[in-house]
């Protein structure tokens, strides 16, 4: 091994702040005040400001953008520490370069995840003072908030920090104004073979931990719409698992966006190459293949054998006010399907074609999480009302894009302390 000079400059950009890197941080600053100022608003004057309304009897929906968003975040976490846990357990190391970008992205999906659950509750305060009062175990948002918030992120917290140890204690041996924050986070790490090995069966047994809990989590957010038995459109098997497979569709998805972006932005970085992409390109493949079997079987279902209301509830996507949300997300699936497919035959993987692939799912993912939320509520009550409807206020929009403003900036300022693709086993750690 070699050691890291103490010339030598810290790899990756890391405390570098370059008048690029200040532009971005500028933008997404003003894009998270104007989320605050929506914020502000609905705080002050309450969820009339959104588009919300009760069920039936003001003719709207009391879940809409926030819910959809928050199992879209959810869902872009579930990718993320799947694929850093499978890097871990079976030791792929031609993937090893996502493996911290993808812990980094379930992190900061879960707090985005959070936050956006806090903005839908109106008032927080008290939202998170009854869940402590009246929570009931068997309900699954009781599951929901206790595996997602608590135990998930706290799981992916403790495997980002596990991974980010020796990286840090290789920088703390290059003076500078970070050398006393990598010497904290290193926490007197030395990468000696015990360490090492004791770092490895750690990181090992809380990635078997970890996967399990993945799906549970996210099957238990499947269950929160599926286990209503008086809402057709929710009521069905199939939720919680295409949960999972969406979940993986805009991970994959997402994951793909962030890699690329670290690719340009850090050309020394020569991990990330084309297997890299490919693989996640062909794993993307699979997972909307089952998607799209998923949304065929739901539609034959309903379409077949269901009752009067979850008819209703289906003509509404397919030919009703949410026909073009329905046909844009499936055609946006099917093209980028389609894209995938034509590249694995071509054996041909291009990078730009897959970032735009990755948009074009995670557009489709949104459109889909609202789609679950919102008809099922409109036009799916069991009672004699007429149809509502459901339309965002800037309000909302507003702080949906602050939310996304903090999470580009949460990733671009820890690229600034911590590698975000992880050094080379050649570099050792240098003994102070």
């Amino acid at each position: 091994m070699t050691i890291m000079p103490t010339t030598q400059r810290l790899p990756q950009g890391i405390g570098r702040l370059t008048p690029r890197w200040w532009l971005f941080v500028t933008a997404t600053l003003a894009v998270l005040g104007f989320g605050l100022v929506a914020y502000s608003r609905q705080l002050s004057e309450g969820l009339i400001v959104t588009g919300l309304r009760d069920v039936g009897t003001m003719g709207g929906a009391t879940w809409g953008l926030y819910v959809a968003f928050d199992v879209y975040f959810v869902g872009v976490s579930f990718a993320g520490i799947t694929v850093a846990a499978l890097i871990r357990l079976f030791n792929l190391e031609h993937l090893r370069p996502l493996a911290r970008m993808a812990e980094l992205l379930t992190v900061v999906s879960l707090v985005l995840a959070g936050l956006t659950i806090l903005a839908d509750l109106g008032q927080p305060l008290r939202g998170i003072v009854n869940l402590f009062l009246y929570a009931r175990p068997t309900s699954p948002f009781f599951g929901t908030f206790t595996l997602v918030i608590s135990g998930y992120l706290f799981a992916s917290l403790v495997y980002l920090y596990l991974s980010s140890r020796r990286d840090a204690a290789i920088m703390a041996g290059v003076p500078g104004p970070l050398q006393r924050l990598h010497r904290f986070v290193a926490a007197g790490y030395r990468d000696t073979p015990a360490q090492r090995e004791r770092h490895k069966r750690t990181t090992f047994w809380l990635a078997i931990f970890i996967l399990p809990m993945l799906v549970l989590a996210h099957s238990t957010l499947g269950f929160v719409f599926g286990l209503q038995i008086g809402r057709p459109g929710w009521y069905s098997a199939l939720q919680a698992p295409a949960f999972v497979v969406l979940a993986g569709v805009s991970g994959i998805g997402m994951l793909i966006m962030l890699a690329a972006i670290v690719r340009r932005v850090l050309p020394d970085v020569t991990a990330l190459g084309d297997r890299v992409f490919a693989w996640l390109g062909r794993l993307l493949m699979v997972l909307v293949i089952v998607y799209l079997y998923f949304v065929g079987t739901e539609l034959l279902t309903a379409l077949y054998a269901g009752g009067e209301k979850e008819v209703g509830v289906t003509r509404a996507l397919l030919s009703g006010e949410f026909a073009g949300i329905f046909w844009g997300s499936v055609a946006l699936l099917a093209v980028s399907l389609g894209l995938l497919i034509w590249q694995a035959i071509a054996k041909r993987w291009r990078t730009s074609w897959l970032v735009a692939i990755g948009v074009a799912v995670n557009v489709a993912a949104v459109g889909k999480r609202l789609l679950i939320a919102v008809p099922s509520q409109t036009h799916g009550t069991l009672l004699p009302y007429a149809p509502g409807s459901y339309v965002p206020t800037w309000v909302e929009y507003g702080i949906i894009l602050g939310l996304f403003a903090l999470g580009a900036l949460i990733i671009a300022v820890f690229m600034k302390f911590i590698p975000i693709v992880e050094l080379p086993e050649e570099v050792e750690v240098h003994a102070p």
